[in-house]
């Protein structure tokens, strides 16, 4: 009979770009994953893929939009593992424009999945997590879109500080129960991002250029695997760096009186 692993991990968005690298990694350092994306035929070739890397890996198709998604993602996770310990809500996508010419749609879509649908994940996992006593981990992947804001990515940016704020409250409330909450803006080329990056690399200063040459999706989840293999307690709410081989930590807004 199989050992149960010691972490199962529900990944969403995870079968391109940073999720994807993520899982395959999680995987190959002996974590569990659930994969989830809204293709069926990408959900299962990850799967196919883990599987056949020797990991272990079990899957579900949908949007983190529907209602019982994170329900969905818990009830995947314990048939196949038995377990809950982490979640990572990576799921997103982006709608860019100026702030002046973007359709209302464009913005509600943006915000909805990253927000709304993290939240609708993470409170199942909460959920399970509470009930069964398991100290386990989020995981919420922002941006510094979230952090400083991004001229042409308005739903974008304020998505991602949601995901912040959203960090920030859920360790405090469920830092009792020995449930670990922090946040990571990554700096990786993706498909998502590349449009994007390309155009501002044209805009960029020379100084800018700096930041916009940038890692890659493997350097971004070999980060995780070591963080979450190293992930203390205390250091829950706290908000980390990665690009390429570069790490770093934000710190909380400073207050000055006027």
């Amino acid at each position: 009979m199989n050992a149960m692993p010691k972490e199962v991990i529900i990944i969403t968005g995870s079968t391109r770009g940073i999720g994807r690298s993520t899982a395959i990694a999680l995987a190959a350092s002996g974590a569990a994953v659930v994969v989830n994306g809204r293709n069926e035929l990408e959900v299962q070739e990850l799967v196919s893929t883990i599987r056949g890397n020797g990991g272990k890996a079990a899957g579900w198709t949908g949007c983190v939009l529907e209602e019982r998604a994170g329900e969905q993602l818990v009830h995947v996770a314990r048939t196949h593992f038995g377990a809950v310990t982490g979640l990572i809500n990576n799921a997103g996508i982006i709608r860019d424009q100026k702030s002046y010419r973007m359709e209302y749609k464009d913005f509600s879509d943006v915000i909805d999945v990253h927000v709304k649908g993290a939240f609708i994940c993470s409170k199942a996992v909460i959920q399970d997590m509470r009930s069964t006593n398991t100290h386990g981990f989020i995981v919420n992947i922002t941006s510094l879109a979230g952090l400083i804001g991004t001229i042409g990515q308005i739903n974008y940016s304020a998505a991602k500080a949601a995901l912040i704020g959203m960090t920030h409250t859920l360790a405090k409330e469920l830092e009792k129960d020995f449930i670990q909450v922090n946040a990571i803006a990554p700096a990786a080329e993706t498909d998502m991002t590349r449009p994007f990056i390309e155009k501002v690399k044209q805009q960029a200063s020379p100084e800018e250029q700096v930041y916009w040459s940038i890692g890659s999706p493997e350097d971004v989840a070999t980060f995780i695997d070591t963080f979450l293999k190293e992930r203390k307690l205390q250091e829950t709410g706290e908000i980390y760096a990665i690009n390429g081989s570069e790490t770093g930590r934000w710190l909380p807004p400073s207050y000055e009186l006027l």
